[in-house]
């Protein structure tokens, strides 16, 4: 867990949202941070994730964070609902997922689910101004993995 928002100044940073995304490398990336802090997630989820997250990120045109040219993360927002927020690992604590959700922010997303078993994430869009709506006990796919439903408290 981070806590405080590192900017390192030697680095290019850019976002943009992209209709054609370089899928598989987000998907890789999204594998590599899922790996880092979903510790709950077992080998056959991720397997089962894997085709469906390259799937959203052709589907929906994601935010893409490019860090000296290179793709390094990625948001998917559905309407005003952030879908997914995953940076590559060595790039934690540096304040790039706050601008990734602050972009999105700027393009009105005002929801946003997360797992109950990942308090990392949980911390970090609650101190990025969301509050709790409500709790599920299962995931979007039917597993137990219980989800925090969180709203931007305008």
């Amino acid at each position: 867990m981070c806590h405080m928002d590192f900017k390192a100044p030697y680095m290019d940073i850019a976002i943009t949202r992209e209709e054609t995304p370089p899928a598989d490398i987000l998907t890789e990336i999204w594998e590599r941070s899922v790996r880092a802090t979903h510790t709950f997630i077992t080998e056959d989820e991720i397997a089962m994730f894997r085709p469906q997250v390259r799937e959203m990120l052709l589907a929906i045109r994601p935010f893409v964070l490019r860090v000296n040219g290179v793709p390094s993360g990625f948001l998917a927002l559905n309407e005003q609902h952030v879908e997914a927020l995953f940076i590559d690992p060595p790039l934690f604590c540096k304040g790039l997922g706050g601008r990734l959700l602050r972009a999105a922010i700027e393009a009105d997303a005002t929801t946003v689910d997360v797992n109950e078993e990942n308090p990392g994430a949980l911390a970090f869009y609650l101190a990025s101004g969301f509050r709790q709506t409500g709790r599920s006990p299962l995931d979007p796919s039917g597993l137990p993995h219980p989800i925090i439903h969180l709203a931007l408290g305008r």
